[in-house]
């Protein structure tokens, strides 16, 4: 049995085989081409972090893979409030096949993995958002091909998205040029990941982006930190991406952001609604990244 807390988690031969079904599986959905695999399984989806994104993908996904869906936040479950957290990972990992939880510390997440009998996937946690990764790749993927040797400027917070992207760089070969405001920089003790051949520091954001094949950001606050919020808007004041620093990299080079995005604060309109954003792709390839991802972690490598 396998867990899917962070990008780590699985290999380059499994990411291989997940961008392959992931590929199989969209087409099926545009073809209109029932695929049920996951018929009599249920998913049990935890939220503690508020979610669009994550919930539709996942819930739409399941229903389109032929499972069923119990659905809980905050109220409902209290991981760790109403009992323990090992104890609430007994309990339901006895009556479903996958849980997907979105919270806030990776401990918790990690905790209950622990004590779980199916598989656990991280619908996203502070330090990490392996399954958003796992989709802007794909997207990557689709657009540009594979994205070995490629460059990735990650431009804003070192934040759970930046430490993912660390992380996939060094397992699946590219680079990622990171540019940070002071004190918001990478951890590199909760990535794992050091400064070297796949992951550089820059001070200045638009050396970051020079010659890169993607530039990707993500919102000044991310949720959990709204007590930041004015704090973070004079720090990351000069850390959006412009048409200044799409044209500094590759001229096919690609826009990518995780949504909710702010216009005017960490990219401007004329980038994100421009040419060579690919949100949109990006956003839709949620479900078909996870929808590939679960059938993995019940099915394994299936092959049609």
């Amino acid at each position: 049995m396998k867990h899917y807390l962070q990008f780590k988690d699985l290999s380059a031969e499994d990411y291989a085989h997940l961008f392959e079904r992931s590929a199989v599986i969209k087409k099926k959905f545009k073809n209109y081409e029932k695929y049920q695999p996951l018929l009599d399984r249920t998913v049990a989806l935890i939220f503690e972090k508020a979610s669009t994104r994550t919930r539709v993908s996942f819930e739409a996904g399941t229903y389109q893979l032929g499972g069923s869906v119990v659905h809980l936040t905050t109220g409902d479950s209290q991981l760790g409030r109403a009992e323990p957290i090992e104890d609430s990972a007994r309990v339901i990992s006895r009556m479903v096949d996958l849980v997907m939880i979105r919270t806030f510390e990776q401990s918790k997440i990690a905790r209950f993995a622990a004590h779980s009998r199916v598989p656990v996937i991280n619908g996203l946690t502070n330090e990490f958002h392996p399954c958003q990764i796992l989709a802007d790749i794909f997207t990557y993927i689709e657009h540009r091909g594979s994205i070995q040797g490629k460059t990735v400027a990650w431009v804003g917070d070192g934040n759970n998205m930046a430490n993912t992207w660390l992380q996939a760089a060094e397992l699946l070969g590219f680079t990622v040029h990171v540019s940070t405001p002071s004190g918001y920089e990478v951890d590199s003790q909760v990535t794992g990941v050091a400064t070297g051949s796949h992951y550089k520091v820059f001070k200045d954001q638009l050396e970051a982006c020079r010659g890169a094949d993607l530039i990707t950001t993500d919102v000044w606050t991310s949720m959990g930190y709204e007590a930041e919020n004015e704090a973070r808007r004079k720090a990351f004041a000069d850390w959006y991406v412009d048409a200044e620093m799409m044209a500094a990299a590759k001229p096919d080079a690609l826009f990518m952001h995780c949504l909710p995005a702010h216009r005017g604060e960490e990219v401007e309109a004329d980038v994100i609604d421009g040419p060579q954003s690919v949100v949109w792709d990006e956003a839709e390839n949620r479900m078909h990244v996870q929808k590939a991802l679960m059938e993995f972690l019940l099915l394994g490598k299936v092959q049609d």
